[in-house]
């Protein structure tokens, strides 16, 4: 079986091709290409929904044919793309016109290549970019006939820290055998999420922000502070300098909701309190105060998801955690999370996922339509009734 996976929610454009061997139970990545939009983005400190729709459609077919070419040859054709079909493309892609002629030269020049699935992210993420893939995989599977499965992109952040990778020629990944339910902490710039997790696709949310996520609140901390888009490894190199100085913390930040008795989570009174404790300060911060302050808000960013996070694995007696989304990266967050987990409840395991696995990518779009496979809980839809919704909850 091979899946064709497409990822357009924020600004990562990715397309990646997977493929699974009936008799075995390792999925390989045949073909893989992704364009970050960062450079564009960071002149102004966030993601502009608008741009990043625009430079999807600009990068979405050359990267479609890469990953295409890369996971097995394409077929020349030797007749040219009907009337009918055409006149599709225009109507799927009447917002994208950037599309529309890498389409036609693209269907005019290959066979349909040998691909069962596409796997296509429909939310959450920023509706503007959801569409480009959408309208991408809706031209793709009418055009040459392949069935659609609709992917919630939080799935596929669960799913990374949930599989191995195997070493060999091409980068190949297996499932791990895990104790359901599980326990998942999600973090990234758009979501900050305590999922209970029974199975793949059966998903109970006990927690969540009440405002702002913390890889937004990353992002905002380090714009306060001078440093560049994305905000996170830029704050996380300077808390980590400031720790091996061994100098004592001028500053302390508040942990909001650290005491609260449910699972959610709120990152605005940090930011606040950053943005006011640099006012007070009255003057340009010095290289050694932006140190201090990268390095208290990061501790008491941290400090509230590893509270909240150990408290639920008391609650539902969880042998499992597994960690996604962009903040997973951080390795503040690794140690200080693995280090209580371990202190605490030994019997736990935490798992995360390759660090390049964390961000988003279409590869953890395929492997989540893989797990839906596996689990036999997979469900196509009409590639033509597909619809972007960017607050789609990873409930059902």
């Amino acid at each position: 079986m091979k899946i064709l996976s497409i990822e357009t929610s924020c600004d990562e454009t990715g397309i990646s091709v997977l493929q699974k061997e009936n008799s075995s139970e390792t999925i390989t990545l045949l073909g893989n290409a992704l364009a970050s939009q960062i450079a564009l983005h960071a002149q102004y400190g966030g993601v502009f929904p608008a741009m990043a729709k625009r430079a999807h459609a600009e990068k979405i077919v050359p990267l479609l044919k890469a990953a295409l070419l890369e996971a097995q040859p394409l077929h020349t054709k030797e007749s040219s793309l009907g009337t009918d079909n055409k006149e599709l493309i225009l109507s799927i892609c009447k917002r994208e016109d950037e599309m529309v002629s890498d389409f036609v030269d693209l269907f005019n020049t290959y066979e349909k290549p040998d691909i069962d699935y596409i796997a296509v992210t429909v939310g959450p993420g920023l509706e503007p970019a959801l569409w480009v893939g959408i309208n991408a995989a809706k031209v793709l599977s009418t055009v040459w006939n392949i069935p659609v499965i609709p992917v919630n992109h939080m799935e596929g952040h669960v799913v990374t820290a949930a599989v191995t990778e195997e070493s060999g020629d091409k980068k190949s990944y297996t499932f791990q055998e895990l104790q359901f339910p599980l326990l998942a902490l999600l973090v990234s710039g758009g979501h900050t999420e305590l999922v209970l997790t029974k199975n793949y696709g059966d998903y109970e949310k006990i927690g969540q922000t009440r405002d702002d996520a913390v890889g937004e609140a990353f992002d905002k901390v380090a714009r306060m502070l001078g440093l560049p888009y994305p905000g996170g490894p830029a704050i996380s190199k300077m808390a980590k300098e400031f720790r091996a100085s061994g100098k004592a913390q001028p500053f302390e930040l508040p942990r909001p909701m650290i005491h609260s008795q449910d699972y959610d989570f709120s990152y605005s009174g940090i930011k606040t309190a950053t943005l006011y404790t640099i006012r007070d300060l009255g003057h340009e911060l010095t290289d050694e105060e932006k140190m201090a302050l990268a390095a208290a808000f990061e501790d008491a960013a941290i400090e509230v998801l590893v509270k909240k996070t150990i408290k639920a694995i008391e609650e539902f007696n969880i042998q499992t955690v597994v960690v996604g989304g962009g903040v997973a990266g951080n390795t503040y967050l690794r140690e200080q999370l693995m280090q209580t987990v371990q202190k605490k409840f030994p019997q736990t395991t935490v798992l995360f996922p390759e660090p390049w696995l964390a961000t988003d990518n279409a590869v953890m779009i395929g492997l989540a339509a893989f797990a839906r496979v596996l689990n036999n809980t997979m469900a196509t839809q009409d590639a033509l009734t597909l619809k972007a919704n960017g607050n789609l909850s990873i409930e059902r």
